[in-house]
């Protein structure tokens, strides 16, 4: 049997570099030119060997349960919490993610919105462009980062890499993880538990996968603990934080600011109620959106698909 007998099945538009890759290697069912109504995507489902997930379309057993050759999924993305991990385990479906390849491109969106956070330069930006600077008003002053504690939650990867970027200004580090990590010196990071963390941070960053430890981790209690002159930053999942309670302690000026590059729900609509507030800047999930990440990205999955198909080890497959 050839790869080009292997029919792989995509789920939305791929990055032209992995089409590339993939198309003269295998039966490619794409969505480049023109979407699948519904019934179309499910009858191709039926032959697939092979899915590139694009996109966070819910992946349960009633899902693979009309996929019968299917050998692999390839999530486009690190996140896999729309995947029912047990579920493919039960019908023998691998999946594989795309972890590392986003680190820098995830880690300088999370450095660039905790400036944001301190320097309010979205909000500037908006003064200018509304004419406000125009009337001779004073924006008024914002905060220095120099001195402050970055209190960083899930010191991984991306945790990590944010942690270099404050040290560049001369921020202190503290850190709350699964365990503490043997290389915290690397990052002049302190291990703290949550609640110190919490109590002591200037600028809290969510750095943390979503699970069932975390989902709400945020809520009304969370966010009480957390100084009124605080910043939060969540380039998490959006279910990390109460969306409600975030609002609420924004509203109230517990909580002075934040950023959000990731929400609850998702997208947010624009006549949301967190969309009313000054205190808070919201990005589209673009964490990872460069070029060159997203190709990076799209390659992995196509490669851990191929690899599936060869018989050979996944190079980044979720257990």
């Amino acid at each position: 049997m050839s790869l080009k007998d292997f029919k792989v099945l995509v789920t939305g538009k791929m990055r032209p570099v992995a089409y590339e890759f993939l198309k003269n290697e295998v039966t490619l069912f794409d969505q480049q030119e023109q979407k699948f109504t519904p019934e179309e995507f499910d009858k191709l489902l039926h032959e697939a060997d092979a899915l590139f997930s694009v996109g966070y379309s819910k992946i349960d057993d009633e899902f693979l349960a009309k996929a019968p050759k299917l050998k692999i999924i390839g999530q486009f993305s690190v996140g896999y919490d729309h995947i029912d991990i047990m579920a493919c385990h039960k019908h023998n479906v691998k999946v594989s993610n795309t972890p590392g390849v986003l680190v820098d491109a995830v880690a300088d969106l999370a450095y660039g919105l905790i400036i944001d956070s301190a320097r309010r330069i979205s909000r500037a930006n908006n003064f200018v462009f509304d004419g406000t600077w125009g009337r001779h008003k004073a924006f008024g002053l914002t905060t220095s980062l120099a001195g402050k504690t970055l209190g960083i939650i899930g010191m991984g990867d991306i945790g990590s890499a944010v942690a270099l970027r404050a040290l560049g200004s001369k921020m202190k580090i503290i850190y709350n993880n699964n365990h503490q990590r043997t290389d915290e010196a690397k990052f002049q990071a302190k291990y703290v538990d949550r609640d110190t963390l919490l109590k002591t941070a200037d600028f809290v960053l969510l750095a943390c996968s979503l699970n069932p430890s975390t989902m709400g981790l945020m809520g009304a209690a969370n966010l009480a603990l957390m100084k009124p002159t605080a910043c939060l930053i969540n380039i998490s999942r959006g279910k990390v934080v109460d969306t409600d309670a975030l609002y609420d302690a924004l509203f109230n000026k517990r909580l002075a600011y934040a950023c959000l590059d990731v929400t609850d729900p998702e997208p947010l609509p624009a006549e949301h109620k967190l969309l009313s507030l000054d205190n808070i800047t919201v990005t589209p999930h673009l964490a990872s959106a460069t070029k060159e990440t997203r190709d990076e990205m799209a390659m992995l999955t196509a490669k851990n698909i191929l690899a599936c198909l060869k018989g050979e080890p996944l190079l980044t497959e979720v257990k």
